[in-house]
């Protein structure tokens, strides 16, 4: 390689535009449609729920297993969802303990948080792997701020939106000018992409080991755009799903996330109607990373969770902590209510064939422990979940809950008294009753059964 003359160095005008067409693509995750609308069988859904910086764990925690366990303060508001959801208990991210506001990063892929560590495919994008070639979008992914916690094989993020007619507009709206003029856009696109990947080939021989791993990884999500491209031109000749003027006014408006309220219920709202008519059947929804949460006026709160979760022991802080936990479960309530009311191509409630996981990668905020991690998994009966209990994976690895010796339980949340309850555990059962066929995801050891 001769470094004096120069010649191995890539045209950067083409990186960027090849990497510009990269970026405006991931909402066009279109795959071909395999006669999806002839089936009667109601397809499979998973949903993802992120609440930074944990909860109040004192206030949170359930401390009998099984069947008979009663709701905490904090999860009052599922209660009636007793027969269709399940709390889970001392799961942990192996590769995510003793880091701190990178948890949201790894709570779907099980990668590791250290600063020369590279993240890997999240499990919803799993998912979509097996779900796409049948929706016009692979997935949906939706943050309030922050990034996404979506991520490619590549480790690289897929960019959230956030206002909600933003959301709207991408998911059911007419191409802006017109199919035609779009189909020309993606075409235009598709061109580009090819262009820049037969000069970085040409340039592969020039290139050191290290150079070409990063370039493989940069073909890679070429390649991948270019796919997003052809697949989205197919879809143009699709109609869209006819949406009901009811829920055209229920989503399609802008919420300011000072009614955070109404923000959570209508990106809630969106979400099922992107399952009802079957545009996706993966989403993602992030309420905020571990440093840039919302605060929530509307009952008293002007703090954010990252505010209130390193409480000091103040008291008012650790009420309205326990506040901000209880209203964070009110509204995925609704979206459980949403989803049970809603009727399936079956006739059958959405819920039955829906998975949603809500939790956080950490458990308590203030320390920033993140073993025993609260997690609730709700729905999905037509995927062969079974409901109604508590499952405790810190049962027979401690002496006991001892929450009114709140350091004693915290330490719980920050070292594992099970090391080998992952939390990808879960979420390869979960990629399994989507149709996954893999024996491990991330760092799994086994596969819960739920």
């Amino acid at each position: 390689m001769n470094f004096l003359s120069q010649s191995w160095l890539i045209n950067r005008r083409h990186a960027l535009r090849a990497m510009g067409t990269c970026i405006s693509l991931p909402m066009l995750e279109c795959m071909t449609p395999l006669r999806a609308a002839e089936s009667t069988s109601s397809p499979r859904r998973s949903a993802f729920v992120y609440l930074a910086n944990g909860t109040h764990s004192l206030d949170y925690q359930i401390t009998t297993p099984g069947k008979d366990y009663r709701f905490s303060r904090s999860l009052k508001p599922l209660e009636k969802f007793r027969n269709v959801i399940t709390p889970i208990s001392g799961l942990h991210h192996p590769g995510g303990l003793g880091q701190a506001h990178g948890c949201a990063k790894v709570w779907l892929t099980g990668g590791k948080l250290g600063p020369s560590d590279r993240n890997t495919i999240s499990v919803d994008q799993k998912m979509a792997e097996v779900t796409a070639q049948h929706t016009r979008y692979a997935s949906m992914e939706i943050a309030i701020n922050g990034g996404s916690l979506a991520w490619t094989a590549d480790g690289v993020p897929l960019p959230p939106l956030r206002r909600c007619s933003e959301i709207f507009a991408s998911m059911f709206g007419e191409p802006e000018g017109g199919k035609a003029a779009q189909r020309r856009t993606l075409r235009r696109k598709a061109s580009v992409l090819d262009a820049n990947l037969d000069e970085v080939r040409r340039l592969d021989e020039k290139m050191g080991a290290a150079d070409r791993g990063r370039m493989e990884q940069y073909l890679t999500s070429i390649r991948e755009a270019e796919i997003r491209a052809r697949r989205a031109d197919e879809w143009l000749d699709t109609p869209l799903p006819e949406i009901t003027e009811e829920d055209r006014k229920r989503t399609n408006r802008d919420i300011p996330q000072t009614l955070a309220g109404d923000y959570f219920r209508t990106v809630y709202d969106l979400m099922v109607l992107a399952f009802q008519t079957d545009v996706t059947r993966v989403a993602t929804f992030s309420m905020g990373g571990e440093g840039d949460q919302i605060a929530i006026p509307e009952i008293g709160i002007s703090q954010t969770r990252h505010q209130l979760s390193h409480h000091g022991g103040d008291p008012g802080y650790i009420e309205k902590h326990v506040q901000y936990d209880i209203f964070a479960f009110e509204q995925f309530s609704y979206f459980l209510t949403r989803l049970a009311e809603t009727k399936d191509v079956n006739g059958k409630p959405l819920l039955d064939s829906t998975m949603a996981l809500f939790g956080s990668g950490m458990a308590y905020g203030h320390g920033h422990g993140n073993a025993n991690l609260p997690l609730v998994l709700a729905g999905g009966s037509a995927l062969g979940l079974k409901h109604g209990s508590h499952i405790d994976f810190n049962q027979g690895h401690f002496d006991g809950y001892q929450l009114d010796q709140p350091g004693k339980h915290y330490g719980l949340c920050s070292r594992p008294a099970n090391p080998n309850a992952h939390m990808s555990n879960l979420l390869a059962m979960m990629a399994q009753r989507m149709g996954c066929e893999i024996d491990q995801f991330g760092d799994s050891n086994q596969v819960i059964e739920v």
